[in-house]
């Protein structure tokens, strides 16, 4: 446990970043399942728009380096090509 001031409050501000960052996480894991979810739909047109949506939130969030910046890029080139896959 912290004993001086300084380390609560660190402890305080780290857990308040913990929490930020796993929001940011989650945010970054839900966009990446909504373009999933519209490739398995079957429809190019509104897959490729969901991606176009969905790549200005990863790129927002790998600017924070919540993720890496290849991580995001790897991610968002995985989406391109199963679009680009689908008949």
């Amino acid at each position: 446990m912290a004993n001086s001031a300084q380390a609560r409050k660190r402890a305080r501000q780290a857990e308040a970043t913990r929490k930020r960052n796993a929001s940011l996480k989650s945010e970054l894991r839900t966009a990446v399942k909504k373009v999933a979810k519209a490739i398995a739909a079957g429809d190019k047109t509104a897959a490729a728009a969901t991606l176009r949506s969905s790549q200005s939130t990863i790129d927002r969030i790998a600017d924070k380096k919540i993720v890496h910046k290849n991580a995001a890029s790897r991610a968002k080139s995985r989406l391109a090509q199963a679009i680009k896959a689908m008949p």
